[in-house]
Order: structure tokens, then C-alpha cells, then sequence
């Protein structure tokens, strides 16, 4: 059971989730980018041993049926490129964990360390900067892997406008989730 004692939650910046609506609850910032999620993720693990991980962030869509609170379930890493070496777009080469998925029923989301405001060369639902990165670790460090994306922007020309307009608006719908939902 997902409760307050197993449980971090990772954010990337506090603007998105304030602690306030969550009291008691043990949420840490990552910081943008995947190289950042990656560290501040591997250093919550060390310092809380945690039983699961769950992401809450902003999102852009790429699909325009998607909006609102997604639950996230499978995972690309968007900007990785070694297709003149033969692999795919995404494809880290020589790994064995490419697409990521934790087996819960929702939606994609490609990771990378771009902010995006142009259709990209990956098929997926979402875009973000973080996602990719925490699924990975959590993973590799056998720590249940659960991600929630509030769709604040379209991933076009107005992207930085409508995510900087619609910022706000997905922490009080993670919420709800959170102690409607998850928490049983």
C-alpha cells in the first residue's frame, strides 16, 4: 500500500507540486533534465529507501484528445539519436532498457533535455524533461515506479506560453488522485 512512510515523490521544480497541498508527505525536487532526475532520484533511494517513486509533473502533448491529469506507463528516451550507427530513434545503443514500461495501464511520454515546441521525430503521447530518467532508476534499483503528467501545454509554437499559463493547475488534480486513488 502506497502510504507517507514508503513513498517519495519526485518533482522537478517546486512550482508544480507546493508542499503545502501535501503535508506529511516526503517530496523532493530533481531539478530539470534527465541528468538531474537521475542524481536527485539515486540520492532520495540512498537517503529514504523508499518501496516506490512516484513522478508528478508538467507535460506537453502531442496529441490533441490529450489533456488534463495522465497517468504515465510507458517511457522513451526522446532525445538519444545513434541512427547512423543502426539503432532506432530513442535506442540507447549497447543497453538493454530502451522503452520503459511499469505495467500499469496509461499513456507514453518521451523524455528529453529540450523543451519541446515542435512536433518530434519519436511517436509517443506526452513530452517531458524527467520522466525517462526516474523510470530507469527505479528499475534498475527494483523500487516500484509510478508517474502522473498534467498536460500544461501542446508541445507547439505556444508552448512556453500555455506551460508557463497552465503551470499551476495539475497540483491540485494530483492530489485528489493521490489521496482519492492511490492511497488505500
Amino acid at each position: 500500500m502506497i502510504n507517507t512512510s514508503n513513498t517519495i515523490i519526485l518533482i522537478a521544480i517546486k512550482d508544480e507540486l507546493p508542499s503545502i497541498l501535501l503535508p506529511g508527505w516526503n517530496i523532493q525536487c530533481t531539478g530539470v533534465g534527465k541528468i538531474n532526475a537521475t542524481y536527485k532520484t539515486m540520492q532520495a533511494i540512498k537517503d529514504f529507501k523508499p518501496k516506490y517513486i512516484i513522478n508528478f509533473g508538467s507535460a506537453g502533448s502531442l496529441k490533441p484528445n490529450i489533456s488534463g491529469l495522465q497517468e504515465v506507463t510507458k517511457f522513451y528516451q526522446r532525445d538519444m539519436n545513434a541512427v547512423p550507427l543502426g539503432f532506432e530513434i530513442g535506442e540507447t545503443p549497447f543497453d538493454d532498457i530502451n522503452i520503459i514500461s511499469n505495467g500499469r495501464n496509461g499513456i507514453s511520454c518521451s523524455t528529453g533535455d529540450n523543451f519541446v515546441n515542435q512536433d518530434p521525430d519519436i511517436d509517443s503521447d506526452l513530452v517531458d524533461m524527467e520522466a525517462y530518467a526516474i523510470a530507469k532508476v527505479c528499475i534498475k534499483e527494483n523500487i516500484e515506479f509510478i508517474c502522473f503528467k498534467f498536460v500544461s501545454d501542446n508541445a507547439n509554437k505556444n508552448a512556453n506560453i500555455e506551460w508557463k499559463a497552465n503551470l499551476s493547475f495539475g497540483a491540485k488534480l494530483f492530489q485528489s488522485k493521490l489521496l482519492d486513488e492511490l492511497v488505500k
